[in-house]
């Protein structure tokens, strides 16, 4: 008897053992990559469903995700599928049973071959994709340029041959991601090494990259359903302008020289405390690339400078994808310029109610970028990729053009 109790009661103990290390384990999986602090996206929806699903259509959500038939937007059918560089090489983008690949042949020889792991991009303008291998993540030589519907030579990369080999580090993952898994950081000689988990990221930009940890704001409510003050949260309508733009700046504003990593940044910390001071000459705005710079040339528009609380959200429902609403955004612009103020456009060879539907082309105009620019497959010189300019001011040459085509 004393022999099956004992049996017994060790049966219990090993099947509370291995309950104890599943649960453990199930918990360790679920956890935010973040930490627990963090609660994740999803546990936002409860509460705020409608933001939430206009939220995952916008290019900040989608700012990268694992690349699949379904996020990539290239073709990986022949001939679409094939990029000739001078030296003869060939890369042809092939999608097969264990996923999608770029193939480097030369006179049908398999040169390399590497995965894309992850998209970066929202699919707008460009995608370009990493692979990850032996703890790091590489760019692969061929991004999709969408305006060409075309695969293309990566920015940066040279024309003549594919190179595999080019590092990412996680400073890029910063602005694209919302936490990559990084396993070990050491220095190799001056320079920084880090291994990575492999596909280890919380993908774009998702709500507490913008608000902070929610763990303990979602549980509280969770608890007090009837409270319906935001508690054990940052509120955004809070921060100060500065704090807000701060915000914004951390991704548009170039790249600085970092001394802390972006992912520790939290609403209301100031970004002088994650970048090093730029000492060198202070660009022009006419020297700044409308890629990245997005910060530095609408501070230094008139109209953020006569303005004491002018911010990105002024004019950006963050919430919202509102790409190419120009109508929606004039409205904003008519907060400000009216014309019983006499701040109205001065252009009075057409209507005001016509011209009130578009300021945007006139004042801030799509602009090539010197620093973002494609080659696509048989090109000699390479395309530059545009972006609307966030220095708010007079571009006679495009307003001609606009004009031009109102009248038409």
């Amino acid at each position: 008897m004393n022999k099956r109790l004992l049996c017994i009661s060790l049966l219990i103990i090993s099947c509370i053992i291995i309950f104890s290390q599943c649960v453990g384990k199930r918990s360790k999986e679920e956890e935010d990559l973040r930490g627990r602090q963090f609660a994740g996206s999803a546990a936002c929806i409860s509460c705020h469903k409608n933001i939430y699903d206009s939220y995952v259509t916008t290019g900040h959500y989608k700012t990268s995700s694992p690349a699949s038939r379904a996020s990539v937007k290239g073709s990986f059918v022949s001939p679409h599928n094939v990029f000739s560089y001078s030296n003869g090489t060939k890369v042809i983008m092939e999608a097969r049973d264990s996923g999608l690949f770029q193939v480097a042949l030369s006179d049908s020889t398999l040169e390399e071959l590497h995965r894309f792991d992850i998209s970066i991009g929202s699919g707008r303008k460009a995608q370009t994709f990493l692979s990850w291998q032996n703890g790091k993540y590489f760019q692969l030589p061929l991004s999709y340029f969408i305006s060409a519907h075309s695969w293309a030579n990566s920015p940066g990369f040279p024309p003549s041959y594919p190179k595999f080999d080019r590092m990412i580090p996680g400073t890029c993952f910063g602005c694209h991601s919302s936490a990559v898994g990084i396993k070990n950081v050491s220095m190799e000689g001056l320079q920084l090494s880090e291994e990575f988990e492999k596909n280890q990221l919380v993908y774009g930009i998702d709500c507490e990259r913008c608000h902070g940890p929610a763990a303990e704001h979602v549980a509280f409510h969770k608890d007090h359903p009837q409270e319906k003050n935001a508690m054990h949260i940052t509120k955004i309508g809070a921060l100060k302008n500065q704090q807000k733009l701060d915000m914004c700046a951390l991704c548009h504003s170039g790249l600085g020289t970092p001394q802390r990593s972006a992912f520790d940044f939290k609403p209301g910390d100031n970004l002088s405390d994650y970048f090093f001071p730029d000492f060198t000459r202070p660009e022009k705005t006419a020297e700044m690339d409308v890629h990245g710079k997005q910060y530095q040339l609408f501070t230094a528009s008139k109209c953020f400078i006569k303005s004491e609380e002018m911010n990105c959200s002024s004019c950006h429902n963050p919430h919202s994808n509102e790409r190419d609403q120009l109508q929606a955004f004039s409205q904003r612009c008519m907060n400000c310029h009216k014309t019983e103020d006499h701040t109205f456009c001065k252009m009075t060879a057409l209507p005001a109610a016509m011209l009130s539907k578009n300021c945007i082309d006139c004042h801030m105009p799509a602009l090539a970028s010197r620093s973002i620019t494609m080659l696509t497959n048989g090109q000699t010189s390479p395309t530059p990729d545009s972006m609307r300019t966030h220095l708010i001011a007079i571009y006679r040459e495009e307003t001609r053009k606009f004009m031009a085509t109102l009248k038409q």
